[in-house]
């Protein structure tokens, strides 16, 4: 199996790593805008050589591993370019843009529109991890409009790499996911900004932070670049979700501000009920 990933990173190195593990006959070319990342994809011996677009006629499988504002546009040169019986699939955490973006595309049918529920806050070859996406959720929308065949050798992938599955429609994939993911971050990034705005002194956050604050502020620790045309990509149910959150965190305000400490429990208490629903989650 010729395996072609476009993006050498956490995703895309953290693929190339289980794919060579559960696929031993596979080889694994890289293509990267980044000369940096081959090299050291290369070196760590996450890819097996390097490649052009070019090529992509070659390949069994092509996996998108870029950021979501390159991969819209770079999806549609991938489907001229890649084979006849070439599977594609991405790994962007919006896919309502990507979708529409391929809709009547004449080669529609070689795509498959994939969102793995993986990662860490960190990023490059460096970052990539072997079973990253083991016992994981992996968001399949529009499986219809795949070809059944690329179908199924994509979730042979999947199933071998020991992710769950679960389909869902584009749209609904991007509201559900600026809830549970994309404003965990937006709350992470600007927990960082405000510590880091009023606690001057470095040593202090260092010398009074706990696992607590560190846990939390961990992904503020995430790529900008990675981010940002996230951001903008689902920008309307992103804005749904901070008018929500910022409502509820003016009314803990009002609440410690009349100091109604009874209210302040409750509104812990009700949220205890998280617990059951994350229970078991890594």
């Amino acid at each position: 199996m010729k395996v072609h990933i476009i993006g050498t990173g956490l995703i895309g190195g953290s693929f190339a790593l289980d794919i060579k593990e559960q696929f031993p006959e596979a080889e694994i070319t890289g293509i990267d805008a980044n000369e940096s990342h081959l090299e050291e994809a290369l070196e760590k011996g996450i890819i097996d050589a390097t490649g052009t677009l070019e090529e992509l006629s070659l390949a069994d499988v092509v996996i998108l591993a870029v950021p979501v504002d390159v991969s819209r546009n770079l999806l549609l040169k991938v489907m001229e370019m890649a084979g006849e019986d070439t599977l594609i699939f991405d790994a962007g955490s919006t896919k309502n843009g990507i979708c529409t973006a391929v809709a009547g595309h004449p080669n529609r049918r070689k795509y498959l529109a994939a969102h793995p529920i993986a990662g860490t806050e960190y990023s490059g070859p460096g970052a990539a991890i072997k079973g990253l996406f083991r016992g994981k959720t992996n968001i399949i929308c529009e499986v219809e409009k795949t070809a059944f065949k690329l179908q199924e050798r994509a979730l042979e992938i999947f199933q071998k790499l020991g992710m769950r599955i679960r389909y869902m429609d584009p749209a609904a994939h991007d509201k559900h996911i600026a809830y549970v993911s994309h404003l965990s971050h937006i709350s992470s990034f600007m927990l960082g900004k405000t510590v880091l705005e009023k606690e001057k002194n470095e040593k202090d956050i260092f010398d009074l932070a706990g696992s607590g604050f560190a846990s939390t502020v961990r992904l503020a620790k995430s790529s900008p670049a990675m981010w940002t045309p996230i951001f903008a990509q689902n920008k309307e149910n992103v804005l749904e979700t901070l008018d929500e959150y910022i409502k509820n965190l003016s009314n803990f305000r009002d609440l410690l501000k009349e100091e109604d400490y009874d209210g302040v429990f409750l509104e812990m208490e009700k949220t205890n009920h998280i617990k059951t629903i994350l229970n078991g989650i890594n």
